[in-house]
């Protein structure tokens, strides 16, 4: 009987690390934004935006060097299927996490939170759940 032995990638924790940070800057960006009132000379993390063209940069290289060696025995289709089911729970999540956020969470940088209709919410986040982009006349951030 031979023994067949499979050849673990390395894995470069420093990537992860990188994409972490990236990931940090992007929700701080988004955090301090309202209090810059959108001028972007007082925004606190000014290019902080960058961060995301960055992140996608790392990740479409993480996913590249994933499924290098996958590519020949996996067709479009299981790929996509792949990503599904493990991206779309946490997409889930974070439109439920964000929309009760936004229904519950009324400030005066949003004034108009109140004014929004429940359905209106509803349809954001199920449009945000199949990643449907919505036009900009549902826009209910106010």
């Amino acid at each position: 009987m031979q023994n067949i032995l499979i050849k673990e990638k390395p894995h470069y924790e420093i990537l992860d690390g990188l994409r972490g940070v990236a990931a940090l800057i992007v929700v701080a960006f988004h955090l301090l934004e309202p209090h810059s009132a959108g001028d972007h000379l007082k925004q606190v993390i000014n290019h902080g935006y960058l961060a995301v063209d960055f992140f996608f940069v790392l990740s479409g290289f993480v996913i590249g060097y994933a499924y290098d060696d996958r590519w020949g025995k996996m067709g479009a289709i299981d790929f996509f299927k792949r990503r599904l089911i493990r991206l779309q729970p946490m997409v889930i999540f974070g439109m439920a996490f964000g929309a009760l956020l936004f229904y519950f969470g009324s400030s005066p940088v949003m004034p108009l939170v109140e004014e929004t209709a429940g359905w209106k919410v509803a349809l954001a986040f199920l449009a945000g759940c199949m990643l449907i982009p919505l036009p900009p006349s549902m826009d209910i951030r106010g």
